[in-house]
C-alpha cells in the first residue's frame, strides 16, 4: 500500500473533502536534498482520491484522468497536511483540488485532478 510505503496517514474523511498527512525527512528528498515533487504529488493524489470516492453510489468506481501540481515552495523536513476538495462532480467527471500545506499552514503546492466515474462492465474488478 502506498500510504504505508511513503508514510502518510489520513486524518479527516467526509463527504467530498479529505486530509491527509506526511512527516517528511530526508528519506523523502530528492538529489539536491529537498522534499521530492512526487511525494507531494503522491499525498495530494490520495487525499483528492479518497474526497472524490466519499461522492460515490455503490455500484460505481473512478480513475484519476489527470494530475497537475503547481508548487510554490521547497520543503527539508515539514509536516505536510493534503487537504482536498471535489469542486464540482457530475454524473461522469470530478474535478478536485488540493492544497498542500506545511505545518505552519503556509503553502507548498496546489495540486488539481479530474476522475472519471466508471460504471457497470467498466467498474468490474477494480
Amino acid at each position: 500500500m502506498i500510504a504505508k510505503l511513503i508514510g502518510f496517514r489520513a486524518k479527516h474523511v467526509e463527504l467530498g473533502a479529505s486530509t491527509m498527512e506526511l512527516e517528511t525527512s530526508e528519506r523523502h528528498a530528492n538529489p539536491m536534498g529537498t522534499l521530492h515533487g512526487g511525494v507531494i504529488c503522491d499525498i495530494a493524489d490520495a487525499a483528492m482520491g479518497i474526497a472524490f470516492a466519499t461522492t460515490l453510489e455503490d455500484d460505481e468506481t473512478f480513475t484519476t484522468r489527470d494530475l497537475t501540481a503547481k508548487y510554490v515552495k521547497p520543503i527539508w523536513n515539514a509536516r505536510l497536511h493534503a487537504t482536498a476538495q471535489v469542486v464540482k462532480r457530475t454524473r461522469t467527471l470530478g474535478l478536485i483540488e488540493c492544497d498542500v500545506t506545511d505545518q505552519t499552514g503556509s503553502l507548498v503546492a496546489k495540486v488539481y485532478s479530474s476522475c472519471m466515474v466508471l460504471r457497470g462492465q467498466d467498474a468490474r474488478g477494480r
